[in-house]
């Protein structure tokens, strides 16, 4: 099974942040221009919260306030849910379906190493499957292998 380091190794660390003083209306621009779903909130070099489309619409939206001049440290995420470059994608799944979400910042030792989504763990898991998959019928069909 796919690690997360593997899975950071494929897509890329890249990670887009702002502050917690970055008005949300800002936010939702650099979420749209990124075609990011979620930005992670940091103080310097830590992790502040994380802002997501979710955020927005549970809190703002639905409560019938704006967002213009709004700062994201209102309504961002905090504490915020990470994970290490040795788990598999398998446990990060595991982890985003108990917590209910959808994003895992990657943590390696004290520095910020990437992030990933739910669809980065479905694609892996999917890939690995298929290979899996691909492994069995060849051994079906009588190809050799070396296993």
């Amino acid at each position: 099974m796919k690690t997360v380091r593997q899975l950071l190794s494929e897509k890329g660390s890249q990670i887009w942040s702002v502050s917690p003083d970055t008005t949300i209306f800002h936010a939702l621009q650099l979420m749209a221009e990124k075609d990011i779903g979620a930005l992670l909130v940091l103080e310097g070099d830590k992790i502040a919260g994380i802002f997501t489309e979710r955020d927005y619409a549970r809190k703002v939206i639905l409560r019938g306030r704006t967002s213009k001049n709004m700062p994201v440290r209102e309504i961002m995420t905090s504490p915020v849910v990470t994970t290490e470059p040795k788990q598999t994608v398998l446990q990060c799944l595991a982890s985003m379906s108990r917590q209910r979400i959808r994003y895992l910042p990657v943590i390696e030792g004290a520095r910020l190493a990437g992030m990933i989504s739910i669809g980065d763990v479905a694609q892996a898991i999917i890939a690995d499957q298929e290979s899996d998959i691909q492994r069995l019928e060849d051994i079906l069909m009588g190809k050799d292998l070396l296993i």
